[in-house]
């Protein structure tokens, strides 16, 4: 049906309005910007660019940057890469290092074995994690600050161990 004053059917207007209705009110989402898919069964080996959110259900070796994107590791998905992304959710597994500037999320089903620095962090309980991790505002962790306390602990260790060796040592000495 046509209306005189703007010259538009109505019709073809109502039924995308309602098709999108029906499509939120199923729990999908309406977004006019889908994520980019690389499914199960599809394999890439390389360097993955771009600022599109992209879903990762098959495996991939080699390096992601995804730096204004989210990135999601699908449940299906084997992913061995270094990964830079604005956010990262991971419900397979992933091996690499890990940098999100936004926010990590770990499901339950992820497997995830490598360095996690972000400013959120969050991991469901039955998710297997093993590697470092850094969560908080950039600027809180001063990596300078943080490697030197460790070497003043390593050196008071080995200062120690030297002390007793030099005891021994003079011990068996004036023995003699």
């Amino acid at each position: 049906m046509w209306r005189k004053e703007d010259g538009n059917p109505q019709t073809p207007e109502v039924s995308n309005q309602t098709a999108a209705a029906k499509t939120a009110s199923a729990g999908s989402t309406v977004s006019g910007k889908a994520p980019a898919c690389v499914s199960q069964g599809i394999k890439i080996k390389g360097e993955l660019t771009g600022s599109e959110d992209l879903f990762i259900d098959g495996t991939v070796d080699g390096k992601i940057t995804l730096t204004n994107s989210t990135l999601t590791v699908g449940p299906n998905a084997v992913v061995k890469a270094d990964i830079v992304a604005r956010e990262l959710v991971v419900r397979g597994r992933a091996e690499g290092k890990f940098t999100a500037s936004e926010r990590v999320q770990i499901w339950s089903t992820a497997r995830v074995q490598g360095d996690i620095k972000s400013e959120r962090v969050s991991i469901e309980e039955g998710a297997q994690v093993q590697g470092k991790l850094e969560a908080g505002k950039a600027g809180v962790f001063a990596d300078t600050s943080a490697q030197s306390g460790k070497k003043s602990e390593a050196n008071k260790v080995k200062e120690a161990h030297a002390n007793d060796a030099k005891t021994t040592s003079g011990a068996t000495a004036g023995a003699d």
